[in-house]
């Protein structure tokens, strides 16, 4: 009877216990979880403590809602040039509302995937292969729009899509990177044309510096060596014009005239001395009467001085 009576009340502690533990649930933070009462939705459990009736609700779904990165398998996509390509991505999403996520469809993450290739395969159908790599920014833009136009039925907010990597063929490959090579080479060959006729424009500046400033050099040594000559010039003018002045007014004193006739003769004899010998010839005066009236008017000058 006392063991009747124990396993009665063990099977109403245990019965208790559970009861507990179906109606206490602790939600972790950035977490929801869907209940639904008799097959029904009812609720969605916010992070903390929640209680709910044990046998009639039931937890249904949990959800998270951090972002949460997928991987988008790579798939070829075809160009607008007919080219393939083989794309590979990753799309970043959040679950915004729990009930649509959970009712709104059965996989949405599979849904999601699926949208992105298929959105992914028309983008690249209408672009050329060269502005694939140009604009990933509008490949990835224009994705985010498309699905998340779509996925805000199925309670997902599309965050981003990344395309990580764009594969072409090995012989587009392979073309690219000659294309590339050429290119390089190219704009090395006008780099160095370019540096060449820079070199050749600042030799002729140069050049042309220096003759400029060659000419100007001796544009001013020939007026410096003018001006030297002028200057010499005039020095002897006024030097010549000074002993003229002297001259006649030393003629203008008593006895300057004869002074004069004096300094004459004695040049005129020492000149013609001077020529004789120089001449194994005999020189003879033209006027031998005008020589010795000067003469003789000398002598009496030298008399004439010597008695005074």
């Amino acid at each position: 009877m006392e063991f009747g009576i124990s396993g009665v009340t063990f099977i109403i502690l245990l019965f208790a216990v559970v009861f507990i533990v179906k109606t206490i649930n602790v939600v972790p933070q950035q977490h929801a979880w869907v209940v639904e009462r008799l097959g029904k939705y009812h609720a969605t459990l916010p992070p903390g403590l929640n209680i709910v009736l044990p046998f009639i609700d039931r937890i249904a779904y949990k959800h998270v809602l951090k972002e949460i990165p997928l991987d988008v398998p790579p798939q070829v996509c075809i160009t607008r040039d007919n080219t393939q390509l083989q794309v590979d991505g990753i799309l970043y999403f959040q679950v915004t509302d729990p009930m649509r996520a959970s009712y709104g469809s059965s996989n949405y993450i599979a849904a999601i995937t699926q949208l992105a290739q298929t959105t992914l395969r028309s983008v690249i159908g209408k672009m050329e292969l060269d502005k694939t790599f140009e604009e990933r920014d509008h490949i990835n833009t224009s994705i985010v729009s498309a699905i998340d136009e779509s996925a805000s039925n199925w309670g997902v907010k599309v965050l981003r899509y990344e395309i990580k990597d764009l594969t072409p063929p090995k012989e587009i490959l392979h073309a690219m990177q000659a294309q590339i090579t050429a290119e390089r080479e190219k704009r090395a060959l006008i780099a160095a044309s370019e540096g060449r006729k820079q070199e050749q424009i600042n030799i002729a500046s140069g050049e042309r510096e220096a003759a400029i400033a060659k000419s100007e050099g001796e544009k001013q040594a020939s007026i410096n060596r003018a001006q030297g000559q002028a200057a010499a010039i005039l020095a002897i003018a006024e030097a010549s014009a000074e002993a003229i002045r002297k001259t006649a007014a030393a003629i203008r004193e008593p006895g300057g005239s004869d002074a004069v006739s004096l300094k004459v003769a004695e040049q005129y004899v020492s000149a013609f001395g001077q020529l004789a010998r120089t001449n194994n010839s005999i020189i003879v005066p033209a006027n031998l009467s005008d020589m010795s009236s000067l003469i003789a008017g000398a002598l009496q000058v030298m008399k004439t001085q010597n008695k005074s």
